[in-house]
């Protein structure tokens, strides 16, 4: 393995590619350690140190994570890639109730180029929303709850409305940054960002094990972490082929077809969006609780949310947790693997699956597969997910735990992608490559 890292920089473009990542990701960087304009950074970084993340700002844990620490902070790339995701995952839905966007899919390139042009519109209204609510939190010391301090020198409007623009503009420049990775490097650049943040978080959260439960739980801790790292490689990978035939026909003079290939149904067909929809849709009512909170007669169900739904230990909050990484398993699958397109396409170009009839036959036939095969990934997306809370209820670890949830799904994900790709280029330049 280290061979071939040495034939990659060996090579002029690949190592231009790999140097120009680098740069981005260092760039990347220390804008998520730079503050925003008005920030008191001494006050916030007391109240970091008094205020233990996983413990009071489960809120704020899956931003904060995709912002690789920055959001408490308060950095110019407070936000992360966490709008860009939002926005991406609204689009993906639409695309299947607007027929508008529908049609514009189906156009090809210049389509997509369309969709993603109201991607990063969409992104920048979130973010001027996400960043509004972020710094009306910080001004009323809300976001770091259990520190009093002032985290803004100003509580003016001015100070506010600079900080909003600056948080917008540095989304703005993280969606151009991974771009340039995704033109220019290698690998998905909005990948690699989201990959880069999530790293940046993993050595702190796996010391602070250490710390907290010494060196017998670190080692524990370890050891099951590789485990879970190599089930979530395999289970990655795992896919189930459908061969798929195509006959034979003649066009003018020439034949064609007669090929053989297979269709790629992977076990976790869903990714990490199952988790960040489940996620998401949980802080809704404990961030309803908090703008109760300081209210002089809170109603009752505040009580109850701060008591289920915030912390993340209780067995009814990892019960709902579980099943609604399963339903929304099933529901973006069945919103991004279209049987019936499948089968038309399949039956167009005189392709049909052996034993299989083409038309509906073939679509019913792909519809149970799928539905048979969502299940062990939905199971499996749920198990990896509570992991972070089983650990924060066993050994009172954060919510940061870094073995397990959405932080393993990334990381492992994105690991084995970036490298197929280095792999290919190390072919098609006749090395080795990485897996000999």
């Amino acid at each position: 393995m280290l061979g071939a890292f040495a034939s990659a920089f060996r090579t002029p473009d690949l190592r231009r590619k790999l140097l120009f990542v680098l740069l981005i990701i260092v760039i990347f960087r220390a804008g998520s350690q730079i503050p925003a304009p008005g920030v008191n950074v001494s006050n916030v970084q007391s109240c970091i140190d008094v205020v233990k993340t996983g413990d009071s700002q489960g809120l704020y844990n899956l931003v904060n994570l995709f912002s690789g620490g920055a959001l408490l902070k308060l950095t110019i790339f407070a936000l992360g890639i966490m709008p860009y995701i939002t926005a991406s995952i609204i689009l993906q839905l639409l695309v299947v109730v607007i027929p508008r966007l529908e049609a514009l899919k189906q156009e090809g390139q210049s389509g997509q180029t369309k969709i993603t042009q109201y991607t990063r519109y969409l992104t920048l209204g979130l973010a001027v929303l996400q960043a509004t609510g972020i710094v009306a939190l910080a001004r009323s010391k809300n976001l770091l709850q259990g520190c009093d301090k002032d985290l803004l020198h100003s509580n003016g409007t001015g100070t506010f409305l600079v900080m909003v623009v600056t948080m917008t503009a540095g989304t703005a420049v993280i969606m151009w940054l991974g771009e340039l990775i995704t033109e220019r490097g290698i690998g998905n650049g909005m990948s690699i960002l989201i990959f880069t943040q999530v790293v940046a978080t993993f050595p702190s959260a796996l010391w602070s094990v250490k710390t907290d439960r010494g060196w017998w739980t670190f080692g524990i801790v370890m050891i099951v972490g590789l485990a879970i790292v190599a089930a979530v490689i395999f289970i990655e990978q795992a896919q189930r082929r459908i061969p798929v035939q195509y006959a034979r026909r003649m066009v003018g003079r020439r034949m064609f077809g007669g090929s053989s290939t297979y269709i790629p149904l992977k076990v976790n067909q869903a990714g990490v969006i199952p988790v960040i929809f489940a996620s998401s849709l949980l802080y809704l009512p404990a961030m309803a609780a908090q703008f109760q909170q300081n209210s002089t007669n809170p109603p009752g169900w505040v009580d109850w949310v701060n008591t289920y739904f915030v912390k993340g230990d209780h067995p009814l909050y990892m019960a709902v947790f579980f099943l609604l990484i399963v339903f929304f398993t099933y529901f973006y699958v069945s919103i991004t693997f279209n049987p019936h397109e499948v089968s038309d396409n399949m039956k167009k170009y005189g392709g049909f699956i052996p034993g299989i009839r083409a038309g509906k036959p073939t679509e019913d036939y792909l519809s149970y597969v799928l539905s048979r095969i969502t299940l062990p990934g939905s199971l499996y997306l749920g198990l990896i997910a509570l992991i972070p809370l089983i650990a924060l209820a066993l050994i009172n670890a954060n919510q940061n735990f870094p073995f397990g949830g959405t932080s393993i799904l990334i990381m492992v994900g994105v690991a084995l992608d970036t490298v197929k790709q280095i792999e290919s280029q190390l072919q098609q330049r006749h090395y080795e490559g990485f897996l000999r």
